[in-house]
Order: structure tokens, then sequence, then C-alpha cells
């Protein structure tokens, strides 16, 4: 353990080092292009290739330096290293947030991750990345909390009018609360065939997190169940998190029952809102599927 140890301090104590291998890892190279691409004098840059030489790391073709196959693999091998640690920094701020209790959620399934927290001079953040997602997709599934700000939710529902394919699982109370947001919007989009709502009233975690599977990204957005208060949002690209998290949505889909309402979508009146709305409001209380 101490033989590999050691390796490992020779390559991260240096940046330089680090510097050189990431840029053999995009192709030879001359000594005077890794000066420039590194920072290194040439005193150390010939330290460098000796040391990486001596560890047949790199191989020399006139004044041209690769990396062997050897080389290569520890590129490969530090370049994952490095993703996976950058990744649990930024995962580390939101941990205690993320739906730990969900049977097969692991670190190992962000094998990339964006992740936007509001902050003390500017809290929109969370919210701004949620619309790009909205803006770059053209279908959605989720379930779970959902981000009730306006600024989330007027260009989400311009989505759906634009033809967004929406199915989502929402817990009772936050369909209520959507309705008291905009009851006209949202009965108007629940007539639409492109968009499902589906009632579900024992979600885990339903006051804490909303997962929504996007057409090439999954977002978890993080609340404190106590205060109500928004903590993150974090997205990942990752198919083994999309695996994941659809799992999950279809266990809860083939529990979930489906929205209730009765009025003639093509009637317009007061009436027929109003007939709409108690139909919305009877299905969130059923028990029944």
């Amino acid at each position: 353990m101490g033989a590999t140890l050691d390796d490992i301090e020779f390559l991260v104590s240096s940046g330089h080092r680090v510097g050189v291998l990431e840029a053999l890892a995009t192709g030879p190279s001359d000594r005077r292009d890794l000066c420039v691409a590194t920072g290194a004098s040439s005193p150390t840059m010939g330290r460098i290739l000796t040391d990486f030489r001596e560890r047949h790391w790199i191989e020399r073709d006139g004044n041209v330096y690769r990396l062997t196959s050897l080389g290569e693999f520890v590129a490969t091998q530090f370049g994952e290293f490095r993703n996976a640690m950058a990744a649990q920094r930024r995962l580390r701020e939101v941990w205690s947030w993320l739906p730990h209790e969900l049977e097969g959620f692991d670190s190992a399934l962000f094998t990339d991750v964006v992740v936007s927290q509001p902050g003390p001079g500017y809290p929109y953040e969370p919210v701004e990345r949620l619309t790009e997602l909205f803006a770059t997709t053209s279908t959605m599934r989720g379930f779970g909390m959902a981000l009730l700000k306006s600024g989330n939710l007027e260009p989400f529902f311009d989505h759906v009018r634009d033809g967004l394919e929406c199915e989502y699982i929402y817990p009772p109370t936050v369909l209520e609360s959507l309705l008291r947001w905009d009851e006209e919007t949202v009965l108007d989009a629940v007539r639409r065939s492109n968009y499902t709502v589906l009632l579900h009233d024992g979600l885990p975690l339903d006051e804490r997190c909303g997962i929504c599977l996007f057409d090439e990204a999954v977002s978890i957005c993080c609340y404190d169940p106590e205060t109500g208060t928004l903590q993150s949002l974090v997205d990942t690209r990752s198919d083994e998190m999309r695996t994941w998290a659809d799992s999950h949505y279809e266990r809860f889909r083939d529990e979930a029952r489906a929205l209730t309402d009765a009025a003639d979508p093509t009637d317009a009146t007061d009436a027929a809102d109003r007939h709409s709305v108690d139909s919305i409001r009877r299905s969130m209380r059923s028990d029944s599927k």
C-alpha cells in the first residue's frame, strides 16, 4: 500500500505533473508545447518527462512525447477519480437533502452532476436551472414535490400549452397548491391530452424531494421538510440515475390514481370551471385508485 500511495502522491502533489499527463492524454506533444500548456519551466518539464519515462508512462519519438498504454491507463483512471472527487465536492454541500431513503440511491448514480443552490445575494439559480431544463425537453415525467415558484410554473405551463408531453405524480397537497397559485391555468392544462396528472397519497419524501425525468437529464429538487425552504436543484445526465429514477417512477405510477375531471373541456363557462375544480378536489380526497 505504501508504494501505491507514493505513486498517487507523486502525481497529485504537482499540478505540473497532472497537467502533463492530461495534455498528453489528448495526443502527442513536444516539450515546448507542454511547457506552454502547463506553465512549467523548461527545467521542471525536463524532470517531469524523465520521471514519467522511468515509470514507463511516456515514450519519446524524436522531439515528440506520447503516452504508453500504461500511461493511458493511468490518465484514464486518474481522470475518472478526479471527476468523481469533483462531483462529491459539489454533492456534499446538499447531501443531507437527497433521497437516501429511496431504495438503490447511491452516490455512484452521479457520473456527472450540476448543483444549483440559492445564494444569499441571488436566490434564483435553482429556478433558472429548472426553467432551462423545461426549455430543452419535449417530454417530462416526475413525482413528488414540485418547485412551487411562479418563476418556474409560468414557463412550465407555457411549455405544456406548446405541446410538452408531461405525466406527473402529485401528492394531493402539491396539486392543491397549484390550484391556489392559478386555478385557470391549471384547469386549462389538465384538460389537455399532453398533460396527465396522477395522484399518490403515500409518496416517500413527498415534502422533501421532487424527481423529474427529462429527455436527457434527471433532476432532484430538494427542500427542508421543516421549513419548506428550497435547498438545491441537482441534475445529472447519468444513465445509471435514469435507470434508478425510472424504476421508482414506474412503481409509484402503478400505485397512483388518475385525476378525475368530469367537466366538459369544451365548456368555458364559470359554472363548468367550478364543477371541474370541485371534481378535482373530490379526486384528491379519494382513497380509491
